[in-house]
This record gives C-alpha cells, structure tokens and sequence, in this order.
C-alpha cells in the first residue's frame, strides 16, 4: 500500500538537546530508566484514532482543511483500510506503543445496525493484522454515542429508552472490539449525557438512567471475562450546557451514591480540567487521593478562549506537577498518556502531525524528569509532613479518634489553646518547584 507520510523516516530516533533534526526527540529516550522504570513504561503514549485521522480540519465556520483522501468517501469500508493504513504507518514511526479509538473512528456506520456491526467486525479483523505487523498495542477503546442525530439528547439519559436501547446495543459491540484486541481499558465519554435546558429535563430521572446503564457496562464486563480498567472521562460542558460528570469530584461522588465504587476510574483530560475551572494538578492530585486515577487524556487549552480546544501539550511547568502526583502515586497500573489533540487548521503538511507528537512526547517526557527529582529531593513532601505534623501529636489524635465538641471545647479552656498562625510558605515551594524546572536534565 502507498506510504502517505512519505517525508518522515520510518522511526523518529532521540537524538537528545543539540540535535537540530525537527524529525527526532530532543528529551524522549524511550529506553532511559527514570524512577525505576523506563520512560516507555512510564508514559505508555497513545496516539488518538479521531483527531488525528478520523477529523478533517473543519470547524463551525468552514469545512476541512486536512489532506485526508479516505474521508472523501466516509460511508467506504475501502477508505477506513486507507486510513487504518495511514494510522498505523504514523504509529509505527512515531515509535508508539499504543493507541485508542471510538467504533466510529474505524468503521463506518451501516445502513442497518447488522451492518453497522458488520462493518465494524471487519475493521477490528483488520486491526489485528495492522497490530500484528506493528506491535501497537490498544490503551482503549470506546464508543461513539454522542456524533449520530440520534444522540442529540443524550445517550444513556436520553428521554427515549429506545435511543438508551441503541447506546446499549453499541457499547456492547464497542467493548467486544476492544477485548478482542487486547485493550487494556474501556471508556465511557458522556459527551451529550448533560441538558442544555432544565425546563425540559428531570435530573433525578437521568441520573439514575445514568447509574443503571453503568451497571449494566460492569454486568457485561465481568459476562465477557475483561479484566481491563473500566474508565469514566469527565467534562463540564461543551457540546452540552452542564454535563452530570463535570469533573474527578463529581464522577466520585456518583460513584460513591450508585453503589459503583470501585468498578470505574476517571480518564482525566488536562483541557476538560481547565474547563472546569481547575487546573490540571488538582484534577490528577485528587484522583490520586480518591483512588479513581486511571488515565490520562494529554493536550492542553487556550488561555483566552473559553472551549476544548484540544491543543498540543507544550508546557512543562503545567505538566510537571501532575507527573509529580502520578510517581507520587505509584504511576499507572493499565492507563496512559493519550494524546488527544489536533493540529491547527492551518498546519496543513501531512508532516505536521509529527511535529506535533514530538514536542508534545519531549514535553511530557521533561515533565517526567522534572518530577523525578521533585521526588528524590523530598522537598515538597517534608513541607507537606511538617505542616501536618500536629496531627500526629496527642491532639490530633484525639481529635480523630473520638473527641467530641463538647470535649475538645472543655480541653481548649483548660488548657488555654490558642492557636497562632502559621506560614504556609507558598511562595518558598513555588521555587522549590522551578529549581527543578530550570536545572533537571
């Protein structure tokens, strides 16, 4: 079959700092051992199925830009081989261990949903083959519940149990694609599980429509002998106005209520996170701390535009604590760095997705090392013991092994406790945080 990234060599090499081959990595060592593991097996990237080569170019002003002849025909089973080609050439150059996918991304929809099915079998036989020759591994897997007109209200909340009926039957398919080749988790994106009006919504309804089609995922996975991750990606809006899994907090707590904990973790995307209103930090630091950190969705927003923009990841300082949590975490078990991005409307170059997954690979790659020494000095952690040390005295104790107020408040008079603030040292950490940014190598 024709090569379509003629232009690049058939593998990107590391090069390190003084290369100036725009083609290779200047910090990603994919073999360099890192906090005991290999940058690799650290990282575990994956190169995302839709942006990359399932998306145009387009947006809500004007159509595709991209140079993508297997969407000129987006109903032909010949064309997603073509493009399954293209992906799989890009992966294997690119170095990269794995990748992730919606049914949709590889197989088009069918006149009928047999052959929509159909279609779908036959890609996924496809992929074995493409695997195979390649050694790219599958992260995850998901399906598409959220592009079709029939989704405009929802999937699984969707007032009409026929259309919860469809998610259902897709999910299935879905699921069965990604356990026959080897993926190592499966996604549910609730992208329209949300309202864009509460005039006509019942939330009480939706969320436990919501709860039970999530039980009947982990009733299947269990049916079906996956021993993967099952993973919930959260987003607050965009396409919808509210969407019910607005963030690591909110998926928790509806775990914690629907009697689901323990069956999902949360694939954390950084740009949903800013969305949001946190920061990326704070979405993997208490994901960590809640015992549902799972994954990772790699990109990063536009400060000055308010949506999912999507963009690759180019800044270490953003990136360098929420590697610190994941090592502080023990790193992933079967999740990954994903990335989800996309290029620019004008980065027309059939090279440009290259460039791309290089600075952003180098990107993640320095975060990783920044934070390996932010671990090593064990700075940050004995701020952290320190000004917590109280509640390892009598006090704290008491205060979490029984105290009442009625206790606590004759002790504070007898005892004439008055407490004195105490620094944080916020600003002393920040550059504590910026010594290893600026002197890691």
């Amino acid at each position: 079959m024709q090569e379509f990234f003629s232009t690049v060599p058939s593998r990107i090499p590391f090069e390190g700092l003084d290369s100036t081959n725009p083609l290779a990595f200047k910090v990603y060592d994919a073999d360099r051992v890192v906090a005991g593991r290999t940058m690799a097996e650290h990282l575990r990237i994956a190169v995302c199925y839709w942006h990359s080569f399932n998306w145009p170019g387009s947006d809500v002003f004007g159509g595709g830009t991209f140079d993508r002849p297997w969407l000129d025909d987006p109903t032909s089973m010949d064309a997603a081989r073509s493009k399954m080609a293209a992906a799989f050439e890009s992966m294997s150059k690119l170095v990269m261990p794995f990748s992730c996918f919606h049914d949709r991304d590889i197989a088009p929809e069918g006149d009928t949903f047999t052959e929509t099915v159909a279609n779908l079998e036959s890609m996924v036989e496809y992929a074995e083959k493409k695997m195979a020759d390649t050694g790219v591994q599958l992260l995850w897997g998901t399906a598409n519940a959220f592009s079709h007109p029939r989704f405009a209200a929802g999937a699984a909340t969707n007032p009409d149990p026929r259309v919860v009926a469809h998610a259902a039957a897709q999910v299935k398919h879905a699921m069965d694609a990604t356990v026959r080749l080897g993926g190592q988790n499966y996604v549910l994106w609730g992208g329209r599980e949300g309202y864009e009006t509460l005039l006509n919504t019942d939330l009480g309804r939706e969320a436990e429509q919501m709860a039970r089609f999530l039980h009947m995922v982990v009733d299947y996975k269990k049916s079906i002998g996956f021993e993967g991750t099952l993973l919930i990606e959260p987003k607050p809006q965009e396409p919808t106005k509210h969407q019910y899994d607005y963030d690591s907090q909110s998926v928790a707590g509806f775990l914690a209520r629907y009697d689901l904990e323990g069956e999902f973790k949360v694939n954390i995307e950084v740009n949903h996170a800013t969305l949001a209103g946190h920061s990326f930090h704070h979405e993997v630091a208490y994901a960590v701390a809640n015992g549902v950190f799972g994954s990772i969705d790699a990109n990063r927003g536009d400060d000055q535009n308010g949506w999912d923009t999507d963009q690759f990841p180019n800044s270490v300082d953003e990136l360098s604590l929420a590697m610190y949590e994941i090592l502080k975490g023990g790193g992933f078990t079967t999740g990954g760095f994903n990335f989800d991005t996309k290029l620019r409307r004008q980065s027309v170059a059939r090279d440009d997705l290259f460039h791309g997954h290089i600075g952003g690979i180098d990107t993640l790659a320095r975060s990783l090392l920044v934070a390996e020494t932010l671990v090593e000095s064990g700075e940050l952690a004995a701020a952290v013991d320190e000004r917590y040390a109280g509640w390892d005295g009598e006090l704290g104790r008491d205060i979490m092994s029984g105290a009442t107020l009625a206790s606590l408040a004759e002790k504070v008079g007898a005892d004439n406790i008055d407490a004195a603030p105490t620094s944080g040292r916020q600003e002393a950490l920040e550059n504590v945080v910026n010594r290893a940014i600026w002197t890691t190598s």
